[in-house]
């Protein structure tokens, strides 16, 4: 079995990407991630990620009236990864959704809550509400098992009320800073997250937290993995190479980074900006500006059934790699990587023969401290390890960056 690397020995700051490689101590935790699709019979991707683009800018900004900064977990209810939850003593297990993007635990959409002796209500109310529905209910400690890792006394949001969730899950993971759980809880405290607490108390060695996804071509199949305290090295090829989180705002209170992107060797498509990587967005949005840019270099046109752009055979044959360059460092998305799973068209609305691109329009103009987002059809073929400690945020290439599965 391949060791995990946990604790970082991050060389000097971010500033030097590829002298900044995540090393190899001990064995963290992982735990496999399932890629699900709900069938909506409607194709919403855009505007799912649309909505939840907009709460994260405006939240961000202390926009949106009563809105608090971690009001921003809007669900993107047809694709979505999971991780099977244990809480409670004897554990109940749930569904959850995976999300950097917000930092609340919450369950009680589908399963109820089990109450045993490790419950403990704090009498506290609990309140979100999110780009496609909301949820209100109790604030709760409780024993979460993740994997062979006990975390005791962790802040869980017990829904009493929720609407506009997906029946493929119970609940969310949230799993990015824990300054967004500001202002959810009627006490007025930050609720340290799952890794917080799991390296708090000594469960893990690391504050570390990695992610790795694969291009999926089923509906539902396990095929990601999430490591606490660490990273896997089998999962990825090379360095990790880091970067530190922005200090552009709103994408600084985010997983944020800067970057740049552009088209084929010399045609640039956004340059140096501020955004976010965030497991809970499913396409690759970006601004209006550098969408519109993309659609003209590539031809695409907006297909009115899916809301994706989409291409002929003939431009996806001359369609040229997109560069995501991050702290000096160049992470190419191919062409097969711009598609949408062929064998997942239908799901979408879609025709089974045609070819669509997962790049979509961000719904507002560069220049907002928001940019882009790389949502998990960029994570797909990149690995992604985030550091809170640290503030900092890894990426690397895996065996899957060239693939050509699509």
């Amino acid at each position: 079995m391949a060791r995990f690397s946990t604790l970082l020995a991050l060389c000097a700051a971010a500033t030097a990407a590829t002298a900044s490689p995540f090393v190899v101590r001990d064995s963290p935790v992982s735990l496999p991630l399932a890629r699900r699709v709900a069938f909506t019979g409607a194709a919403r991707i855009v505007e799912l990620d649309q909505a939840r683009a907009a709460l994260l800018k405006n939240v961000g900004h202390g926009k949106g009236g009563q809105l608090k900064r971690a009001d921003l977990e809007a669900v993107n209810q047809l694709t979505h990864y999971t991780v099977e939850v244990g809480i409670g003593s004897p554990a109940t297990t749930y569904t959850l959704l995976v999300d950097t993007g917000s930092a609340n635990t919450f369950i009680g959409v589908n399963q109820t809550y089990v109450k045993t002796s490790t419950s403990n209500d704090t009498g506290n109310s609990v309140s979100v509400t999110y780009g496609s529905g909301r949820f209100s209910g109790e604030q709760f400690t409780d024993t979460v098992t993740l994997g062979n890792v006990t975390i005791q006394n962790q802040g869980i949001s017990v829904a009493n009320q929720t609407l506009g969730f997906p029946s493929t899950i119970d609940g969310i993971l949230g799993i990015g800073p824990s300054g967004l759980t500001k202002g959810t809880v009627s006490g007025g405290q930050v609720v340290p997250t799952v890794l917080d607490n799991a390296f708090e108390q000594g469960a893990i060695t690391a504050e570390a937290i990695g992610i790795s996804f694969e291009p999926a071509s089923n509906a539902s199949t396990a095929n990601g993995l999430l490591t606490l305290g660490g990273s896997d090295s089998s999962r990825f090829v090379g360095n990790i190479n880091v970067a530190t989180i922005t200090g552009t705002s709103p994408a600084s209170n985010y997983v944020g980074i800067d970057q740049t992107v552009r088209y084929g060797n010399d045609t640039p498509i956004l340059s140096q900006t501020a955004g976010i990587v965030d497991t809970g967005t499913t396409l690759i949005l970006l601004a209006s500006d550098a969408f519109a840019a993309y659609k003209n270099a590539t031809g695409a046109v907006t297909d009115t059934t899916t809301g994706l752009l989409k291409i002929t055979n003939d431009q996806y044959a001359n369609l040229q790699s997109l560069f995501f360059t991050i702290n000096l460092v160049d992470y190419e998305l191919i062409p097969n990587a711009q598609i949408w799973p062929r064998s997942l068209n239908t799901l979408i609305g879609g025709d089974a023969n045609s070819i669509y691109l997962v790049v979509a329009d961000l719904g507002s103009k560069s220049g907002e401290g928001l940019d882009f987002i790389n949502g998990y059809s960029w994570l797909e073929r990149f690995y992604h390890v985030y550091v809170p400690q640290r503030n900092t945020v890894g990426f690397a290439n895996t065996q899957y960056t060239h693939s050509e599965v699509n």
